[in-house]
């Protein structure tokens, strides 16, 4: 048994690497990517520490180029469901006993494993299976994820020291107990830092979980599980499995112990979660945690004063880095008519010059969208677009499917500030302009606020400080994640808490403190020294 109080260093951000021409961390990736690329693997679920192969297999293949395998996953059912529920029950005494610095130095030598000899693998499989271009890849499967592991251990210590005051002859102390029951990580395809984060948070703070990817995100999750098993993340902890969401959530929301859920993905199947869990709630031990980010459909609003060119910059890297598939991702924008030929003239030219192709050339800007049912969602809103009287696609609009689910960088213009494209989230390379009169400036806050339901991400840009703290005051309840003079996307652990709030989800803020409080179930403890031996108090005397 170890004594002592200790000590974890305020971390840093891990530096994003710049992958510039002629450098060697670009040459390493890219070698990298071309090997898995002619790889075929094979890839088990891992329940209770053993991989798990059913026979019934699923392809994987890269986005952009779809009639190429990489390899095959072994679908399970509701049996699989069953054996991680039991393997995670089964782990969680001795996890839950484990010393907190004990798990603590699993996920930060996991960090630094990310850092090094794992850095350029998940890195190609995020290029590979999500089609991220390399710096995508960089600021998400290696920074971001690199820094939810370190974060998150600084966090877990700063909640712990949290105690309450004592007087002489009493000891008060608060236990931060694991939740009662298993936790159910359910995780999306977008961003392989959250996949990995998702499990791993609660897992840190004792619980034990079944962790369902998306499937379209399988083949990364693969080596994140590799990852922590090299890591020394014991048997049973995190179970993976590929099911269909309707076996896992059969087995799963039924369950006595079931204890919460970490999710990041659409409303509307957050919201049917929830409403089956409220059907089940008497069924319960506990009442679970319930967690989760559900998208947006997120603004960016500008005010006369703006600066133009730095509109139209942001504009495209907040709508199209990763063909506008983050839930933070610039999809509706209010431009001033004084701004507006200025702003539109550069978004036309500067669109031109964006390159869009494979991922494993770095000069592409834009890669593919994730699958064929996204790649006829998103074209579909386009041609509703080129057909409606009241929008106009003044670039992009053109797409192909043929080898790859390639979109170009669409920009609509319309006239109806609740077109459909301004109020409906489409996840996809497209955004949608209106252009106001410069005097309707606050009117247009009141519409920029009730537009949507979402309450994710949004941005404001002027360079008039009394119109930044009117659009702050006016859009106080709109966004989770507000940003002053910068694109809506690109939150950073430790630096900008990211979740929102409304249809966006419970805005627990993923890689703070605030998100490992929901996976801890505090105890307090009052110890009194010299007991009572009488009933009488003194004023009875």
């Amino acid at each position: 048994m170890q004594n002592g109080y200790f000590h974890i260093a305020q971390p840093v951000n891990e530096p994003v690497k710049n992958y510039a021409p002629g450098s060697p961390e670009r040459k390493s990736l890219l070698d990298t990517y071309q090997k898995m690329y002619n790889e075929q693997i094979d890839i088990p679920m891992f329940i209770d520490g053993k991989e798990v192969r059913t026979g019934k297999m699923k392809a994987v293949t890269p986005p952009h180029d779809h009639g190429h395998v990489i390899g095959n996953y072994h679908l399970g059912g509701r049996a699989e469901v069953q054996q991680a529920i039991a393997a995670a029950l089964k782990a969680k005494p001795a996890w839950e006993a484990m010393a907190w610095q004990e798990r603590a130095a699993i996920f930060l030598k996991a960090g630094d494993l990310l850092a090094g000899k794992y850095r350029d693998v998940l890195n190609a499989a995020t290029m590979l299976a999500q089609s991220k271009n390399v710096y995508q890849a960089e600021i998400d499967s290696a920074c971001e994820l690199i820094d939810f592991f370190r974060f998150n251990v600084y966090n877990m210590t700063t909640l712990y020291k949290e105690q309450p005051a004592s007087v002489f002859g009493v000891w008060n102390r608060l236990s931060y107990r694991p939740l009662e029951g298993f936790v159910f990580a359910l995780t999306p395809f977008n961003f392989t830092s959250i996949a990995g984060n998702l499990p791993t948070a609660p897992a840190l703070m004792g619980n034990t979980v079944v962790w369902k990817p998306s499937n379209t995100q399988v083949y990364s999750a693969y080596f994140i599980m590799q990852l922590l098993r090299e890591a020394g993340l014991p048997d049973g902890v995190i179970n993976l499995v590929y099911v269909s969401g309707k076996d896992a959530g059969a087995e799963i929301f039924s369950h006595r112990d079931f204890a919460g859920i970490h999710f990041t993905g659409s409303t509307g199947v957050f919201q049917e979660i929830w409403k089956t869990i409220g059907n089940n709630i008497a069924n319960y031990r506990s009442y679970p945690r319930l967690v989760g980010e559900t998208g947006g459909k997120d603004f960016v609003v500008a005010h006369p004063t703006a600066n133009a060119k730095q509109v139209a910059a942001n504009l495209i890297r907040g709508a199209f880095e990763f063909q506008g598939q983050k839930c933070s991702a610039a999809s509706r924008a209010y431009l001033p008519q004084s701004l507006w030929p200025a702003v539109k003239q550069l978004l036309v030219d500067e669109l031109k010059t964006v390159k869009v192709g494979t991922p494993d050339d770095p000069s592409n800007f834009v890669n593919a969208v994730i699958d064929k049912a996204s790649f006829d969602n998103i074209t579909g809103y386009i041609e509703y677009c080129k057909s409606a009287k009241d929008a106009e696609i003044i670039a992009g609009g053109t797409y192909n499917g043929e080898k790859g689910y390639f979109i170009d960088p669409t920009v609509v213009v319309t006239t109806n500030p609740h077109f459909k494209t301004m109020e409906e989230e489409i996840f996809g390379p497209v955004l949608t302009i209106y252009v106001y009169k410069d005097a309707e400036w606050s009117a247009m806050l009141e519409l920029v606020d009730n537009t949507s339901p979402y309450a994710l991400t949004g941005a404001v840009f002027a360079n008039d400080s009394a119109a930044v703290k009117e659009a702050s005051d006016k859009l106080y309840n709109a966004a989770g994640n507000f940003y002053i003079n910068d694109k809506p996307t690109g939150a950073v652990v430790g630096q900008q808490p990211f979740g929102g709030a409304r249809a966006s989800g419970t805005n627990d803020k993923a890689g703070s403190l605030l998100n490992l409080m929901r996976w801890v179930s505090p105890q307090t403890i009052k110890e009194t020294f010299v007991t009572a031996d009488n009933y009488r108090y003194p004023f009875l005397g």
